[in-house]
C-alpha cells in the first residue's frame, strides 16, 4: 500500500517532533511546518492525504489555514490540535472545515485510531455510490457538491454538507447523536457537547426553515430522522 502522506503543523518543538516520530514508526509520511505560514505554502505544493493542525500558530491560526485549505479541498481530512475545549471552540473548529478535534494533552493511541478512521472514510467515499442524493424536493449533488431544494441553492459548510450526507444517504432512519458523532466526526459520542444539536440545527436553518414541509425531525429521547412528513 502507498504510505499515506500527513502534514503537521505544530509550533511546539516537542511536541512535533514527538508525533512526527510517532506517526512515522506507525507508516506515514510526514511534513512538519512550525508555522501557519509555511504550512500554507506545504499544502499548496505538496499532496497531503491528511493535515493536522494546531489551533494557536503563528503567522497564520489553524482555524484561517484549515478555511483556505478547505478553499481548494473539500475532501482531504483535517484534524485540529487545541487545548482550547469549549463547545463554542468545538464549533469555531468545525466551521472552519475541520473533520476531528482533539484537546491537548491526548494520548497519541487516541491521535493514531482518529486518523486512521478519516482516512479509512477518505478511502471508501472514493467508491462510486451514486452522484445524486435525493429526499422529496431537496437534492445533493456529490459531483458539484451543491445542495438544491425547490430548485434553490443552499450554501453549506463542509461539515454540514457532511452531516446531510449522511441523513440522505440513511433517510427514514432514525440516528441516534452517538451515530452522527462516530459517522460524521468520527468521534466518540460526548455528553457534555451540544455539537450535533447545534449543527443539526444550523441544517434545519437551511433546509427547511424557509420551506413549507420539514424534513428533519426529531424522535424525543432517540435522535433525529430526515423523511418527508407524511411518511411514517
Amino acid at each position: 500500500m502507498e504510505e499515506r502522506k500527513i502534514l503537521l503543523v505544530e509550533d511546539e518543538n516537542k511536541i512535533a517532533l514527538t508525533l512526527k516520530k510517532g506517526l512515522s514508526e506507525n507508516g506515514y509520511y510526514v511534513e512538519l511546518a512550525y508555522d501557519g505560514l509555511i504550512g500554507k505554502k506545504l499544502f499548496l505544493s505538496h499532496h497531503f492525504d491528511l493535515i493536522i493542525l494546531d489551533v494557536n500558530l503563528p503567522g497564520m491560526n489553524g482555524y484561517e489555514l484549515c478555511k483556505i485549505v478547505r478553499s481548494y479541498n473539500q475532501q482531504v481530512p483535517i484534524v485540529m490540535l487545541t487545548a482550547m475545549s469549549t463547545t463554542d471552540d468545538k464549533i469555531e473548529g468545525f466551521d472552519a472545515g475541520a473533520d476531528d478535534y482533539i484537546i491537548k494533552p491526548f494520548e497519541f493511541k487516541e491521535l493514531l485510531v482518529r486518523i486512521r478512521a478519516l482516512l479509512k472514510r477518505t478511502t471508501n467515499q472514493l467508491v462510486p455510490s451514486g452522484n445524486i442524493l435525493r429526499v422529496a424536493d431537496l437534492e445533493m449533488n456529490l459531483d458539484s457538491k451543491e445542495v438544491k431544494r425547490s430548485d434553490k441553492k443552499i450554501p453549506l459548510t463542509a461539515k454540514e454538507f457532511q452531516l446531510l450526507e449522511y441523513f440522505l444517504r440513511n433517510k427514514n432512519r432514525v440516528l441516534s447523536r452517538a451515530d452522527i458523532a462516530s459517522s460524521v466526526w468520527d468521534i466518540d459520542f460526548d455528553t457534555q457537547t451540544n455539537v450535533i444539536d447545534v449543527y443539526v440545527n444550523y441544517l434545519r436553518n437551511k433546509i427547511d426553515k424557509s420551506f413549507g414541509s420539514k424534513l428533519i425531525h426529531t424522535q424525543v429521547g432517540m435522535g433525529y430522522v430526515l423523511k418527508e412528513e407524511n411518511e411514517r
